[in-house]
C-alpha cells in the first residue's frame, strides 16, 4: 500500500477517495466496487486515483486501516483514563469503551462493509488480525503493572480472546437488526469485566499465598 502523502492538500484529498469509497461499498459491495466507480462518484479520474492507491484492494485496505485506527484511537484514550486506576477500574468501565468504539464505527462510512472485506479477503486478512494483536498489546501493557508476576503468555491469551469477542459483537450489530445494541453492550462488559476481575481476584489470592 502507498504511504499517505504528507501534503495537506494531498492527504485531503486522499481521505475524501476514503470517504467515497466507504459509502459506495455499502451500496454495491465488495465484488462490484472498482477504481474507475469510486474515481467517478468522486469526480476525479483514474489516473489521479492512482496517485494514492494501486487497485482496489489497496483502497479496502486502506479503509480498513483508517477505521481501525480511528477505533485504537478510542482504546488509547480509555486506557489513559482508567488503567491508572487498576484491574477494577477497567472492568467497571469496558461498557464505555464498547459504546465509544461503536459510535466511531458508525461514523465510518462503509464500516461494515469494509470489516466484511476484512473477513473475505485473503489479501486483506494481516490487516484486522495486526489490529487485533495491537490493541491486545496495550491491554496486556495497561494491565500487567496491576497484576505482578502474572503470566504473560497466559495474559495475553485471555485479552486476546476478550478482544476478538468484543469486535466480533460489533460486526454482529452491522447485520442483526433483532438486537438491542445497548443491550448487547452490557452483555459483553459483564461478561468482560467478570472475567477480569476473576483474573484479578485468582491471582490475588496465589500471590498472597506467596
Amino acid at each position: 500500500m502507498k504511504p499517505p502523502p504528507k501534503q495537506a492538500r494531498a492527504a485531503a484529498t486522499r481521505e475524501r477517495l476514503l470517504d467515497v469509497a466507504g459509502a459506495l461499498l455499502a451500496e454495491v459491495g465488495i465484488e462490484r466496487i472498482s477504481t474507475n466507480r469510486i474515481a467517478a462518484r468522486a469526480g476525479v479520474s483514474p489516473p489521479a486515483l492512482y496517485r494514492y492507491f494501486a487497485d482496489k484492494y489497496a483502497v479496502l485496505e486502506a479503509l480498513g486501516r483508517r477505521l481501525m485506527a480511528r477505533q485504537n484511537d478510542v482504546l488509547d484514550a480509555w486506557v489513559l483514563r482508567h488503567a491508572p486506576g487498576g484491574i477494577a477500574a477497567m472492568a467497571d468501565h469496558i461498557g464505555e469503551l464498547l459504546a465509544d468504539t461503536a459510535a466511531v464505527t458508525r461514523a465510518e462510512p462503509g464500516a461494515a462493509w469494509t470489516l466484511r472485506a476484512l473477513h473475505a479477503t485473503p489479501a486483506l486478512v494481516h490487516v484486522r488480525l495486526e489490529s487485533h494483536r495491537s490493541v491486545t498489546d496495550r491491554l496486556a501493557a495497561a494491565c500487567t503493572p496491576h497484576l505482578p508476576g502474572v503470566d504473560p503468555a497466559m495474559l495475553w491469551r485471555r485479552l486476546r480472546l476478550a478482544v476478538e469477542l468484543g469486535f466480533a459483537a460489533e460486526e454482529m450489530l452491522g447485520e442483526e437488526d433483532r438486537l438491542d445494541p445497548a443491550a448487547v453492550h452490557a452483555d459483553i462488559a459483564a461478561m468482560l469485566g467478570g472475567a477480569m476481575r476473576e483474573l484479578a481476584a485468582s491471582y490475588g489470592q496465589q500471590s498472597a499465598r506467596h
